[in-house]
């Protein structure tokens, strides 16, 4: 049974926040800067968490993996505060 879960994260370091990023992009769809949505059935996650642990620097980083529940249950609705909220694929800039 797959879960839909809300990964966010904040990297300190520029090269561990692109090898991240990558990284995530093979786990579920971009949304904003630092998060991904993704669906995942339990093996998946297990392997998502895994790769990120090897990246992530434990003493500078932060990943919060959030659980929506199950994927079929869950109806994601997005509320945009701001400028217009569009799913729009990007690569990330980092100046």
């Amino acid at each position: 049974m797959e879960h839909l879960y809300l990964v966010c994260y904040d990297i300190r370091d520029d090269k561990r926040w692109r090898r991240l990023y990558k990284a995530m992009k093979g786990y579920g769809e971009w949304l904003q800067l630092s998060v991904f949505q993704c669906r995942l059935d339990r093996i998946r996650r297990l392997r998502m968490e895994e790769t990120l642990r090897t990246i992530v620097n434990q003493d500078e980083d932060h990943v919060l993996i959030m659980d929506l529940g199950p994927a079929e249950g869950v109806q994601m609705k997005v509320q945009s505060l701001g400028k217009e909220y569009r799913v729009v694929e990007r690569r990330p800039v980092i100046v």
